[in-house]
């Protein structure tokens, strides 16, 4: 291949050579129809075929979920690949030779190390399968799996094996099907462990064994349930350059086209648990290997979801696994819910007696973690003086995991509303307050931030209505009021506004005046007050009517518009770091915002 070829024309060329119908045809069924072909959507699940392909054009588009974009694209999103991987594999089904990077001797040799210990596992695997399937030896391990109602088709679904026990096989089973080559490479990844006298022997011994996959469906290493007696029930691979159990999920490859379409992710603890729950049809689910739920663990799950449910056993280890759980869904900004199982049930013996039909009525009545949380604080510290003192302590974690601003203030307020405590006793937890005293010092603080950005014509319309017809706040909240007002004196009306209508919904506007403290937002209340009295407005209910129709309209485009906004300078920085993932992506985000937008205009 020429080395002055640019990227831009490898890509063209890689593009131009890829038979995208081909490539979608090997994951989705397609029939022709016309110049086009048609198939189910595998991005969303769907019984009407809506998704589409233009060979000519080698572009897909799904006019269910608003999915599309090129090869590249679907390769990227289908199979979870970032684009140098994208490029790499449909480069090499086209023999289409890529320049690589000029690496050093020692990046050579790891990589080259990588490579072979990714083999080796997958041997391994193949090795352990194959046993558990045909030996005579496997047999106490079959019959393990069918009483635990492990069927056939799951064990092949996970590609499930059994290490021999020592009386079986003796103590090198595993190392008399390698190489020497293989031999040192699988010491270094934990299969094999070292003799004193020289040798080695089999790590795993008596286990049901379960390959470990990355995303990219590759073994990273291994975790074994003893089937016989002897400790530890579970053991896992040590940590290896191919394997960091707080990177990874078992099952997630498996399953993740699943919990894209359900768009929504089970957690469990064990990995019998994740292989029942899918023997008896909940096949959304993943599990942690062994250790707390990470922050890197929830960041992969959000490339198929941003909503996961912890099903965790109900006694105080489940419970404080979901509360160490909590400041990592708040800091990856993904919706959390737990649901706790019966005393003495686990997901597995849950399922088997109970069936998917209560798992899913019990899943269904999740609880919100933060709520979750909350309320566990309280039975343990009571809601006396002493005990709320404690519960703001044991806050102090959640409220710093939040990653803006605005999240912040949201927990704080919440938890503030729910313990019955001023907002203001909470500062501290997201900085100091900037004026001495409870009174106001919220609205001090946030009046002091915002008196160089006046009120535009709109905002002051929004104001004006919000503050003269209490009745109709939920309304304009709903439809996003508090965005309309960010960052201006507006936005501290609206929250003493809703801190009010939470409390009294049939409160009469002038009482707004004796809630705030003297300054900008009082006198602007004042004046506003006193011009209604004036032109006999505040009990138009009448023109009111027809004036909040209005408002929302104007309320739904300015929230499409701005999210327009952030998606187009999102665009420029994507084009200016060359970033052709994320544009496709942004593209298609733009142009549903767009088609939302058009639908307000007619």
């Amino acid at each position: 291949m020429p080395s002055n070829e640019s990227r831009e024309a490898i890509v063209s060329r890689v593009k131009e050579q890829a038979d995208i119908v081909q490539i979608i045809g090997e994951c989705v069924e397609l029939k022709q129809s016309g110049v086009r072909f048609l198939g189910l959507c595998p991005f969303h699940g769907e019984k009407t075929p809506s998704f589409s392909i233009h060979a000519g054009q080698q572009f897909y588009h799904c006019f269910g979920c608003g999915e599309s974009g090129d090869v590249f694209s679907f390769m990227m999103k289908y199979h979870n690949l970032d684009f140098p991987e994208a490029l790499k594999e449909l480069a090499g089904r086209y023999k289409i030779e890529l320049p690589e990077r000029r690496r050093s001797k020692e990046e050579r040799a790891l990589e080259e190390k990588r490579d072979l210990l990714f083999r080796v596992n997958k041997k391994c695997a193949q090795i352990y399968s194959h046993y558990l399937e045909t030996a005579k030896g496997a047999e106490t391990c079959r019959v393990y799996l069918h009483e635990r109602g492990v069927a056939p088709e799951i064990v092949k679904k996970f590609v499930l094996g059994y290490a021999p026990s020592v009386e079986a096989e003796g103590w090198s089973y595993l190392s008399g099907q390698l190489n020497r080559e293989e031999t040192a490479i699988a010491v270094e990844g934990g299969l094999l462990a070292p003799k004193k006298n020289g040798g080695t022997y089999d790590r795993f011994r008596d286990r049901v064994v379960f390959p470990l996959f990355d995303i990219s469906g590759r073994v990273c290493g291994f975790g074994g349930r003893i089937v016989g007696d002897g400790q530890p029930k579970y053991l896992n691979s040590p940590e290896s350059i191919v394997f960091n159990k707080s990177r990874l999920l078992l099952g997630l490859y498996h399953l993740k086209d699943s919990i894209r379409k359900k768009k929504r992710a089970i957690l469990v603890e064990g990995n019998f648990d994740l292989v029942s729950l899918v023997a008896h049809g909940c096949d959304n689910v993943a599990a942690p290997l062994g250790t707390a739920l990470t922050r890197e663990q929830l960041r992969l799950l959000k490339r198929f979801t941003t909503e996961v449910t912890l099903l965790f056993d109900g006694d105080e280890a489940g419970e404080k696994a979901a509360v160490r759980a909590v400041p990592h869904f708040l800091a990856e900004q993904v919706v959390g819910h737990i649901a706790l199982l019966p005393s003495g049930h686990d997901p597995d013996t849950y399922i088997r007696e109970n069936g998917l039909e209560q798992l899913n009525k019990l899943l269904k009545e999740a609880e919100s973690l933060p709520e979750f949380v909350l309320g566990s604080l309280i039975r343990q510290h009571g809601l006396t003086l002493d005990g709320k003192s404690k519960i703001v302590e044991a806050l102090i974690p959640l409220v710093k995991a939040a990653v803006s601003p605005l999240q912040r203030s949201m927990v704080i307020s919440h938890f503030a509303e729910r313990l019955n405590l001023p907002v203001d006793h909470f500062q501290s937890l997201s900085g100091p307050s900037s004026a001495p005293g409870p009174e106001g010092a919220l609205h001090e603080k946030m009046s002091k931030t915002v008196r160089s950005e006046p009120l535009s014509i709109a905002q002051k319309q929004l104001v004006e209505f919000m503050v003269l017809h209490p009745r109709y706040f939920s309304r304009l909240e709903e439809n996003g009021l508090r965005g309309s007002l960010e960052g201006g004196v507006g936005e501290v009306l609206f929250l003493q506004l809703r801190e009010m209508v939470e409390s009294d919904t049939e409160f009469e506007p002038e009482e707004l005046l004796t809630t705030l403290p003297e300054g900008q937002e009082r006198k602007l209340v004042a004046d506003l007050l006193l011009r209604a009295s004036l032109q006999n407005q505040t009990k138009d209910e009448v023109g009111a009517e027809e004036e909040i129709e209005d408002m929302v309209v104007y309320l739904r485009k300015f929230r499409l518009q701005k999210d327009s906004d952030e998606v187009m300078a999102h665009i420029r920085l994507a084009e200016s770091e060359g970033d052709l993932v994320k544009l496709q992506e942004l593209i298609t985000e733009k142009v549903e915002i767009s088609r939302k937008m058009q639908g307000e205009v007619l």
